[in-house]
């Protein structure tokens, strides 16, 4: 009597386990890769109600990024201007323009501007600014190059490891105090010895329990 099925199909339960294997295999590499921050946060761009240039106001024009983040020094968070700091300069500067027309609107309605959140940390986390900056840490450790962003985009994931990372390797981060807004500080050749003399005089010890940032 011919056989029915084809000689490969005695193989077929062999077939099945394998793959069924090499995807139980595969799929947390991918799941963890591809749900990971930094694959779904790295390179967020979202579109502001306002289309305001770093690269024109703090690149170009120069302006101290603690201008308009005033508090960023002494305050867990940098805080976003309202809408009177803006108009400081617009009052006189390009007061007309269409692009501004959410300011003016928000600076005669007494409403704050809504804009879009780029760097967003879990609730169940905590982050001071403040410390961080105290202890040397620059703005660009965490945000990238701002001066020379049109539209302001997250560079680093902002996760736990990234964050643990650091704080168990400082050195690389820390930087004299007046270079801590220069967006494209490097650091230089003596950093390892800089690093170990800021971190006795500052008293820098990063913490790494779970309660220091999941309070």
């Amino acid at each position: 009597m011919p056989q029915i099925f084809p000689e490969w199909t005695n193989k077929a339960p062999l077939y099945l386990v394998g793959g069924i294997v090499a995807v139980a295999a595969v799929a947390p590499v991918l799941i963890w890769y591809f749900f990971s921050p930094e694959f779904t946060d790295v390179g967020y761009q979202p579109e502001q109600p306002v289309p305001f240039s770093h690269q024109l106001h703090a690149g170009e024009l120069e302006l101290d990024c603690r201008y308009c983040h005033a508090q960023v020094e002494i305050s867990a968070v940098a805080s976003v201007p309202p809408t009177q700091v803006c108009m400081n300069c617009h009052q006189l500067v390009a007061r007309d323009s269409e692009k501004l027309a959410v300011i003016r609107d928000s600076l005669s309605s007494g409403q704050p501007v809504e804009w879009v959140r780029v760097h967003n940390i879990p609730d169940y986390a905590v982050f001071d600014h403040g410390v961080h900056v105290r202890a040397g840490v620059g703005c660009s450790s965490c945000h990238g190059d701002i001066r020379s962003m049109e539209v302001v985009t997250q560079t680093e994931p902002l996760s736990m490891a990234w964050c643990l990372e650091c704080h168990r390797a400082p050195d690389l981060h820390l930087r004299e105090f007046d270079q801590i807004t220069n967006t494209t500080w490097k650091p230089g050749n003596n950093q390892l010895a800089f690093a170990a003399q800021a971190k006795e005089e500052r008293q820098i010890q990063p913490p790494q329990d779970c309660t220091s940032c999941h309070r």
